[in-house]
C-alpha cells in the first residue's frame, strides 16, 4: 500500500509538473510563432462576447477538454494576444463545450499526448529555422500540458474504482450543499471534470443516487474543474490570473443560482428525461448541458461586471501590453492625407511612449535581476515590432496618394521616426540578453560599475522621454536639449569605459564583467543616437 501510495504522489507531483512546464512552453512558443496572425485570429472572433463564447465552444469541443482551452486562454492573456473581456467569453464557452464530452465517447487528446510530444521535440531537435523551432515549441508544449493532464488524472484513477469511493458520494449527496462539496474535491482530487461526471452517469444508472442528489454533485464537478486554470495562472500577470478568478467565480455564482432553484432545475431535468425518454446517463449528460448553458445565457451580460469584480480581488497594474494600432484608421487615407498622417503621428507617439516603457523595465531588470521585467520588457519588444509593422504600412499606403510637398517632408521625417523607436527596442533587447548571460554564467560586476550603469541609464532614460514628448509637441527647444542630453552620453560612455578598462587592469572585475559592462553601455549609447535622430526630425535636420 505504501508503494501505492508513493506512486500515487510522484505521478500526481509529476504531472502537475509537466503541465507547468507544458503551459509556459506552449505560451512561448506561441508568442514567437503565431505572432500577428493569432493575434488577429482571435481580434476577429473576440471581438464581443458572443462570438468569444463560440470560439470557447468550438475550441474545447476539439480539443475535449474545458480546462484544456481556459488553460490556452490564461496562456494567451499571459502572452498579451487577448484582453480579459476577450478571455472571459472564451471560457464561458469552454464551460458549454466541455458538455459534448458527457453526450460523446470519442476523441481523448491526452492519448495522442506522447506522439505530440514526439512531433514537437523531433521539430527541436531537427529543424535550425527559428520560426519552425518555435512552432515546434508550442507543439511540445501543448503535449506536455495534456500528458501532464494525464498523469495527474492516473496518478489519482485508483480512486475511481473504489467501493468506498462510490459509498461516500452516494452517502454525502444527500444534502445538496455537501453534494456540491463533494463534486467539487472529487474533481479536484481526480482533474478531470468529464470523469467525475462519468463516475456519476454511473451511479445513477444503477440507481445508486437518486436525480435529487446527482445535480448538486454535478455543480461541484464543475466548480472543481477550474483548479486547473487556477494551477495554470500560477507565475503569470496579473491580467492572466484574473481569467482563472474568473472561471472561478463564474462556475461559483452558476452554482449558487441553481441551489436557489434545484426544485425547478430538478423538475425540468425531469421532465426531459420522461419527454425525450432519455437514459440515465444522457439525462445526466443533458443536466450537465443545460446547467452550463443557462448559466452561460445568464452571465454573457455581465462580462464587464465580472472583469470589474475580479480587477477589484486582484488589485494591481495590468501588465498586457496592447499589441494592435489604435489611430490606423484607413478611413482617413481616403479622406485626407494630412488627417492620416496626424493619425500616424499619433500611433508613433504611443510607440515611442512603450520604448520608453521597455528601456524602463530593462533598467529595472539590471539592477534587480527579476524575471518579471525582463519579460514585461520583451513583451514590450514584441508590441514595438508589431506597431513598426502597421504603421509603416500605414505610410505606405498614404504616399499611394498624392501628398504636398510638407505632407511629403511629415510623411519621411514620420517613416524614419519609426525606425528609430523600433531600433530602441532592439538595443535594450541586446542590453536583457547580456543581464541573462551575466546571470546564467555568474558574472558580477563592481558596485562602481553598477552605479556608472545607473548614472547612464538615468539619463538615457530621459532623453528618449524628452525626444518622444519633442516629436509629439513639435517642440524645438525640447529637441535641442535631447541633443545636448545625447552629448553628454556620449562623453559618460567614453568616460566609463575607460573607467572600466582600469578596474580590470586593477584585478577588481573580470574579462567577462568588462565585456558585458561596455557592451551595454555601448548599446546605451546608440539608444542615445537614436533619440537625436527623432530630435533632429524635429528640428528638420
Amino acid at each position: 500500500m505504501d508503494i501505492d501510495l508513493q506512486t500515487l504522489l510522484f505521478e500526481f507531483i509529476g504531472g502537475l509538473g509537466i503541465f507547468l512546464l507544458g503551459i509556459k512552453f506552449m505560451g512561448d512558443g506561441l508568442q514567437k510563432s503565431a505572432g500577428d496572425r493569432l493575434r488577429n485570429i482571435l481580434d476577429r472572433f473576440t471581438t464581443n462576447p458572443f462570438l468569444g463564447v463560440l470560439a470557447g465552444i468550438i475550441v474545447t469541443c476539439l480539443i475535449q477538454s474545458s480546462s484544456g482551452t481556459t488553460v490556452l486562454t490564461v496562456g494567451l492573456v499571459n502572452a498579451g494576444f487577448m484582453t480579459l473581456r476577450q478571455a472571459i467569453g472564451v471560457i464561458m464557452g469552454a464551460n458549454i463545450g466541455t458538455t459534448i464530452t458527457a453526450f460523446v465517447i470519442g476523441l481523448d487528446i491526452g492519448e495522442y499526448a506522447l506522439p505530440i510530444l514526439a512531433i514537437g521535440a523531433l521539430i527541436l531537435f531537427f529543424f535550425k529555422n527559428q520560426k519552425v523551432t518555435a512552432v515546434g515549441q508550442t507543439i511540445f508544449g501543448f503535449g506536455a500540458l495534456f500528458f501532464g493532464l494525464e498523469l495527474m488524472s492516473s496518478g489519482m484513477s485508483p480512486l475511481r474504482s473504489l467501493e468506498a469511493f462510490h459509498e461516500l458520494t452516494v452517502s454525502m449527496a444527500a444534502s445538496p450543499v455537501l453534494g456540491v462539496v463533494v463534486g467539487t474535491v472529487f474533481t479536484l482530487i481526480v482533474q478531470s471534470s468529464s470523469a467525475t461526471i462519468g463516475i456519476l452517469q454511473g451511479l445513477f444508472s444503477e440507481g445508486a443516487i437518486a436525480l435529487e442528489a446527482a445535480i448538486p454533485v454535478l455543480f461541484g464537478d464543475n466548480i472543481g474543474t477550474t483548479i486547473t486554470a487556477v494551477l495554470a495562472a500560477i507565475g503569470t500577470s496579473i491580467t492572466a490570473k484574473r481569467a482563472a478568478l474568473t472561471h472561478v467565480i463564474f462556475n461559483l455564482v452558476g452554482t449558487i443560482i441553481f441551489l436557489i432553484f434545484l426544485g425547478l432545475f430538478t423538475s425540468y431535468v425531469g421532465y426531459l428525461q420522461a419527454s425525450l425518454n432519455l437514459n440515465p446517463e444522457m439525462t445526466i449528460a443533458f443536466a450537465h448541458g443545460s446547467f452550463n448553458i443557462i448559466n452561460t445565457l445568464i452571465q454573457v451580460w455581465f462580462i464587464g461586471a465580472l472583469a470589474w469584480i475580479v480587477t477589484k480581488i486582484i488589485p494591481g497594474e495590468d501588465t498586457i501590453i496592447e499589441y494592435n494600432p489604435k489611430h490606423l484608421d484607413p478611413i482617413f487615407i481616403q479622406q485626407s492625407s494630412t488627417l492620416a498622417l496626424d493619425q500616424a503621428k499619433a500611433e508613433i507617439i504611443r510607440m515611442g511612449e512603450y520604448a520608453h516603457q521597455g528601456l524602463e523595465e530593462t533598467n529595472l531588470y539590471v539592477t534587480t535581476q527579476n524575471q518579471k521585467h525582463s519579460e514585461m520588457a520583451m513583451q514590450v519588444e514584441g508590441a514595438l515590432n508589431n506597431l513598426d509593422r502597421k504603421i509603416t504600412d500605414y505610410l505606405v499606403n498614404i504616399a499611394a496618394g498624392s501628398l504636398s510637398d510638407a505632407e511629403s517632408v511629415k510623411h519621411t521625417s514620420l517613416m524614419n521616426s519609426v525606425r528609430d523607436i523600433e531600433r530602441i527596442g532592439d538595443h535594450y533587447e541586446n542590453i536583457i540578453e547580456l543581464i541573462d548571460y551575466k546571470i546564467s554564467n555568474k558574472v558580477n560586476l563592481t558596485e562602481q560599475a553598477l552605479e556608472d550603469l545607473n548614472t547612464m541609464f538615468d539619463l538615457t532614460l530621459l532623453t528618449v522621454k524628452q525626444a518622444v514628448e519633442s516629436l509629439d509637441k513639435m517642440d524645438r527647444e525640447a529637441a535641442l536639449e535631447v541633443i545636448q542630453k545625447e552629448d553628454k552620453i556620449d562623453k559618460m560612455e567614453r568616460q566609463f569605459r575607460k573607467k572600466h578598462i582600469i578596474r580590470m587592469n586593477e584585478g577588481l572585475c573580470s574579462g567577462s564583467a568588462g565585456i558585458v559592462f561596455v557592451d551595454i553601455i555601448s548599446n546605451l549609447e546608440r539608444i542615445g543616437d537614436h533619440a537625436v535622430n527623432i530630435a533632429e526630425e524635429v528640428l528638420g535636420e
